[in-house]
């Protein structure tokens, strides 16, 4: 399926239910002038709206991840199409980055979100140079003063040339991820970047890492891949057609260099030895794609042609007649070094990953959502048939029943939904054991630490020779302070003066911080994507058993009426439903708002800062005492605390989470139970006084009914399009 035909399928969709919403309105506005409120088609006009709103606004995240300088900003221009991101010799991202896109006639901006505040502060608008100096001048403030601002995130609003002809795609973001080095360059953490791409990894349409084609057997690159796919293989392989590894900078191959192939070929083997089965490559030049770009559309500046002329251009040179070396224009070879750089099939896969994927499950679930819609209104028309035809006596015997069966259907309800409070409990119940293990796991892990710091200062064995812990840490950071400091009490370090006791407490924040946030990160990735399956099992069960009730409504009306009346399908379409991880984001919001007078650092371990804590050192006459007791006791308490904030977090996202979902079916019951009820409420009435009508009433509903099966069959043929390119699933 290439992107023009989903493009076809999406205006086709969105054009037929726009047009069925028209003809919803128009039989309601008539009904309306006969006196019938038409109460009933309210939830399905409102299903309609909120079906073409999701058509329109669905979101299509692609997150950008660097384990190191590849090149990630200059990718990013090449894809956008415009120099708008400092390079990483200029600057890094200090902060997520959401980078959205607007017609080309609209003026570009940049936005920036402030922990506590609601709404962003529009930093600049105008031109790409304009915005680049902006976003450069605001990095280097940020960084400069610790980001005394609490700035959590940058949205930049512009014309992206990869989309530019998929109106389809408009919500489309690309995510700019924090790479390491980026707030402090003296040493390295991948901390941050490791949180941000297991988030990618669950919510994001497509993953691109950006490696280095100069070195991508960094070992920062191999200890970032291993510490993602531990422990997640299986998750990994479930989803591996969504993830890309770009090996850029591939203009940077001399002539004696082995071939591209090659290299590919060796990071195929690395990649799958790390576990990642069959690694969708692609070799990239985003500097070669950037400048070709520009120059294709006129944008490039003078500097720009010249980078072209003196790095690629040469390589387009052609020989006269009389041998001479000529070099055709920047324009006129421009098209061809943009196929050559790799970015546009980069693109067109990326486009397709999203739309086979994310892109056709959201067309599914829109056309289901119509479908329904449609044959709610056919059965409005064919249940006024019935009626009418219905002796009134017979007809006033038939609307009690149905009274007594739809107050049977909510009893039934109420008890699914005690069923549902259950499994709800058996939910959280696994993520609080889940974080009560990582605490215990993780003060354990400290205190052993600890230990070893102590037993270095019993034995003093500097010359052994260890696997990295806080002991190797220290005596790397400040070897010969450590090696001097003696006490009787091996669990004291003694110093000669404050400032060394300060450095050696923060040595030890330095060690223990980023340990203990990596493991979190491990044990809420687990509990999310756990937490994730149970709910979509907790989802079908609720949908199942709504739907037997719902089943049994649509049989009894048919059997009563003596018409066919088709089953209600109970749906949750993925478009109305937020993940664990955009809840948790949620309820970090709300909470940050109310409690902006007091800041933190620690919602659901989102900073490095959350288990800092005072080293305790003791001041005497001749020097200053550290308390590695007091110190583990301290962590371990902050461990205690965070665990607290972060399973009542959590618990609150659950239980809002499978409520919410349990009242999407509750609704889709009782809106069908009403409708029905108001029809036959409204009719009750019309019969008493328009009984000489009935055969002229008759004909019109049948008219009616024919009208609004053409919507139902051009819907149906719009699936069998859909089907022909249904997404196959992944053989695990």
């Amino acid at each position: 399926m290439h992107s023009q035909e989903f493009q076809e399928t999406y205006n086709r969709i969105h054009d037929t239910g726009d047009r069925l919403l028209r003809y919803l309105k128009e039989v309601r506005a008539v009904r309306s002038k006969e006196g019938d409120s038409t109460q009933g088609l309210q939830s399905v006009e409102d299903n309609i709206t909120k079906a073409l709103k999701a058509l329109a606004e669905q979101k299509y995240q692609v997150a950008v991840i660097a384990a190191m300088k590849a090149g990630k900003s200059t990718f990013l221009n090449a894809i956008i199409g415009a120099d708008v991101l400092a390079s990483e010799a200029e600057a890094c991202t200090v902060c997520r980055t959401d980078i959205r896109p607007i017609d080309a006639g609209q003026i570009p901006r940049l936005l920036e979100y402030q922990a506590g505040k609601r709404e962003p502060i529009v930093l600049i608008e105008g031109e790409a140079g304009e915005i680049r100096q902006r976003f450069l001048e605001r990095t280097h403030e940020i960084r400069s003063k610790s980001n005394q601002d609490n700035t959590t995130r940058f949205e930049l609003e512009l014309p992206i040339e990869a989309i530019s002809k998929m109106p389809s795609l408009a919500g489309f973001t690309l995510v700019d991820t924090p790479g390491p080095n980026e707030w402090d360059s003296a040493s390295f953490n991948t901390t941050s970047l490791k949180q941000t791409a297991l988030e990618a990894l669950r919510t994001c349409d497509a993953i691109l890492f950006i490696l280095d084609y100069t070195s991508f057997r960094d070992n920062t690159n191999s200890e970032l891949l291993q510490d993602l796919i531990e422990q997640r293989k299986e998750f990994l392989a479930e989803n591996r057609g969504k993830i890309y590894f770009v090996l850029n900078k591939v203009d940077r191959k001399a002539e004696r260099d082995r071939p591209i192939a090659d290299v590919i070929e060796s990071l195929r083997k690395n990649l799958v030895e790390f576990g990642i089965p069959e690694p969708i490559i692609y070799p990239v030049s985003a500097w070669q794609g950037l400048l070709s770009k520009l120059i294709q559309q006129g944008k490039a500046t003078s500097s720009h042609i010249k980078d072209f002329e003196d790095f690629f251009s040469a390589k387009y040179a052609e020989r006269d007649e009389r041998g001479r070396r000529i070099i055709p224009l920047p324009e006129e070879i421009a098209p061809q070094s943009l196929d050559d750089s790799g970015i546009p099939e980069l693109q067109e896969s990326v486009i397709q990953t999203i739309t086979q994927n994310s892109g056709w499950n959201l067309l599914s679930d829109v056309l289901d959502e119509f479908k329904k819609a449609a044959k709610a209104i056919e059965e409005i028309f064919i249940t006024d048939i019935g009626i009418w035809k219905l002796e009134f006596k017979e007809l006033q015997q038939k609307i009690e029943e149905y009274k007594k069966c739809s107050d049977s259907a909510q009893k039934r309800v109420a008890t699914v939904k005690k069923s549902v409070e259950e499994q709800k409990q058996i939910l959280i119940t696994r993520f609080s054991q889940g974080i009560n293990e990582f605490a215990d796991i993780a003060k354990k892990r400290i205190a052993t630490e600890i230990d070893k710091v102590a037993e270095n200062q019993s034995k003093k064995s500097s010359s052994q020779k260890t696997n990295p812990n806080l002991v190797t840490y220290i005596r790397d950071k400040v070897g010969s302070l450590f090696e001097s400091a003696s006490s009787s009490d091996p669990y004291k370090i003694k110093v000669k003066n404050k400032n060394d006791a300060e450095k050696i407490g923060k040595i030890i924040n330095d060690y223990c911080t980023p340990v203990i946030q990596s493991f979190w990160l491990d044990t809420q990735d687990s509990l999310v994507r756990d937490g994730t399956k149970i709910r979509e099992d907790l989802l079908k069960k609720i949908q199942q058993e709504i739907q037997i009730i719902s089943n049994n409504i649509s049989e009894y009306i048919g059997n009563a009426l003596q018409v066919e009346i088709s089953n209600n399908p109970i749906q949750f379409p993925k478009f109305e439903f937020l993940g664990i991880d955009a809840k948790i984001q949620h309820q970090q919001e709300v909470f940050t708002r109310t409690k902006r007078e007091k800041i933190t650092e620690s919602h659901c371990c989102k900073s490095d800062k959350v288990y800092e804590v005072n080293v305790p050192y003791q001041e005497t006459v001749s020097y200053y005492e550290i308390d590695l007791r007091l110190t583990c006791q301290g962590i371990q308490q902050k461990i205690n605390s965070q665990v607290e904030r972060n399973f009542e977090l959590l618990q609150r996202v659950i239980e809002k989470q499978v409520s919410e979902d349990f009242r999407k079916g509750e609704k889709q019951i009782n809106d069908y139970i009403n409708r029905f009820q108001a029809e036959f409420d409204y009719l009750l009435e019309e019969r008493a006084i328009r009984e000489v009508e009935a055969p002229e009433i008759i004909a019109n509903l049948e008219n009616q009914r024919i009208k609004v099966s053409e919507y139902i069959n051009e819907l149906i043929f719009i699936r069998e399009t859909l089907n022909s390119w249904k997404p196959m699933p992944i053989d695990r």
